[in-house]
């Protein structure tokens, strides 16, 4: 099923770039367009990522840094 009519994204190209590590519509947008034109399959692109199924989303709620470069910001600054 297309998810982004305006470049033809189906359901299935969002999924696996999410399994690539996509975790938001705009990373998403980046690596297929799909949200960049009319906008009309944001929320759909919202509701295949879901919550929690990023990990750098499940680092940020649990306090931690989600990029290495702030995980080896805070690494240098404790020693």
């Amino acid at each position: 099923m297309y998810v982004c009519s305006c470049f033809g994204v189906t359901e299935k190209q969002v999924k696996d770039h999410a399994e690539a590590g996509a975790c938001t519509p705009r990373q998403i947008a980046s690596a297929c367009k799909a949200g960049t034109d009319c906008g009309s399959c944001v929320r759909r692109i919202q509701a295949i990522l879901g919550r929690g199924n990023c990990p750098r989303r499940e680092l940020l709620d649990q306090g931690m840094p989600a990029l290495a470069s702030e995980a080896g910001a805070d690494l240098s600054e404790a020693a």
